[in-house]
């Protein structure tokens, strides 16, 4: 299968804010690592966030991954690229394009710009409108900028599973598990 450039749900929607000044932004990216990554997600919660995606995955035949990652790095921060263009590199780094029905979906969150994004396949995104993917966001901006991380992945999963499930309905054969479900730290 080749690789193809996943739709842009909601059309770039995120609950990025507006653009800060290249040095105040590469300042706040230099504060957060991976170390501060696991401190807000310790391994009790990637855990519990793993295993919600498994039971998320029986529940339809889509693919669901999270990657959490502290801060951009520095390449992306000089030329001052948005969260959504790591997410989209992601996407194809982790191999989410990579699902036999075209449905697999990257719930992306940027700690240090308490940013969230979701990349969906082409599968899934033709058949679900930006208005659609803008409410998913909108859901998440109060857990994030309340500091609820974990609540708010827990909550992207099932709107994101809600999607999924009413597109690609699971089927009367045993799920395949195409993606690994386990969080990805960076």
């Amino acid at each position: 299968m080749t690789q193809q450039t996943p739709q842009q749900p909601g059309h770039g929607q995120s609950t990025a804010s507006a653009r800060p000044s290249r040095l105040a932004r590469l300042f706040r990216h230099r504060l957060w690592d991976e170390a501060d990554a696991r401190r807000v997600l310790p391994e009790a919660a990637l855990t519990r966030l793993s295993g919600r995606v498994t039971q998320s995955e029986q529940r339809h035949g889509g693919e669901i991954r999270l990657c959490v990652e502290a801060s951009l790095p520095l390449s992306y921060l000089w030329r001052h690229a948005p969260a959504r263009e790591r997410a989209v590199t992601l996407f194809g780094k982790l191999r989410v394009w990579d699902t036999e029905h075209n449905n697999g979906v990257l719930i992306y969150l940027l700690l240090a710009e308490h940013a969230i994004e979701i990349v969906a396949d082409r599968g899934l995104n033709l058949r679900v409108s930006a208005a659609q993917w803008h409410t998913v966001i909108e859901g998440l901006r109060s857990y994030l900028q309340g500091g609820q991380f974990e609540q708010g992945l827990m909550e992207a999963i099932r709107a994101v599973e809600g999607l999924l499930a009413e597109h690609f309905p699971p089927t009367a054969a045993p799920p395949r598990n195409e993606l690994p479900d386990a969080v990805v730290v960076l």
